[in-house]
């Protein structure tokens, strides 16, 4: 379909070379869950994820600016014809090996991690939090970077530092954490709450490039600001449906993922529309 070499397959993404430089990024409708690429896609969803990243490049430009760093974007219009609408053309990047995660609630993986210990990882909460609660302040908890079919794992501040060097840890948590704000200020004039995402970076010429997606509903938990209510799972405009209707229907994340069922094709996708809707004030169409 793209007369162009394969680089790699991602979970929802092909990269194809397109230059001593460049890369192009194409979001397929592909939907995954618990480490597992499901067989069902979600109709418009690479076009969501697209056009969602890319209105977000622009958005960041200026918190990206004040650190010396920019993003990867180079042109989402200058593409093959048959991806147009669901690919990016980017700067080629050296990739950090390390999941920025800026948490401004607690939700998923932090709840459970924060009822067994009383923190996530080395970031220490106060007590009495639940599902759903808003932290004192943002947080930087760190993952690895996992392979297809492989499980993304928390990291403590230490092991960023060993992957990369102290100043630039130091760097990806304060730029992750300025990002999270920025977002999450944007996110709520749309009322919406941006309760966690993660950023991917890379370098080039030295300085530091976010890269990936941004800000999307595979990258990212959105809630309804109006229905926000600390104490239980939170309704959501991204793939925790999903996740949410595959471990009520008994599947036991290691055999092959079961077909989604229409309706739920169909919820899913809604919530997708709506959050880039929600967020852009425009009509996707």
């Amino acid at each position: 379909m793209i007369d162009l070499p394969l680089v790699a397959r991602g979970k929802v993404r092909e990269i194809y070379d397109a230059g001593p430089d460049r890369l192009l990024l194409v979001a397929s409708d592909r939907i995954s869950a618990y480490d597992h690429v499901l067989p069902t896609p979600i109709p418009d969803k690479g076009r969501v994820l697209t056009r969602l990243s890319v209105w977000w490049f622009g958005q960041l430009a200026p918190v990206l600016a004040e650190f010396g760093a920019s993003h990867h974007l180079v042109s989402a219009t200058d593409v093959p014809d048959p991806v147009a609408g669901r690919a990016m053309l980017v700067r080629r990047l050296e990739m950090l090996p390390v999941e920025c995660v800026a948490r401004g609630y607690l939700s998923g993986s932090g709840t459970k991690e924060y009822e067994r210990t009383g923190s996530i990882r080395d970031v220490a909460l106060p007590a009495g939090l639940v599902e759903g609660s808003r932290l004192p302040s943002p947080v930087f908890t760190p993952s690895t970077k996992a392979e297809v079919g492989e499980h993304d794992e928390a990291i403590d501040f230490a092991a960023v530092v060993t992957a990369v060097g102290a100043d630039r840890a130091g760097e990806l948590r304060e730029l992750t954490l300025a990002l999270y704000r920025r977002g999450a200020e944007i996110a709520a004039d749309a009322g919406i709450v941006l309760a966690d995402t993660k950023f991917e970076f890379g370098l080039a010429a030295g300085a530091l490039v976010l890269g990936d997606e941004v800000l999307t509903p595979d990258s990212s938990r959105f809630w309804p600001a109006d229905t926000w209510s600390p104490g239980a799972v939170q309704p959501s405009y991204d793939k925790q449906f999903v996740r949410d209707w595959l471990t009520s229907s008994g599947w036991d994340r290691v055999s092959p993922p079961p077909e989604l069922p229409e309706d739920v094709v169909a919820a899913t996708r809604e919530r997708y529309v709506t959050a880039y809707e929600k967020l852009t004030g425009t009509t996707f169409s």
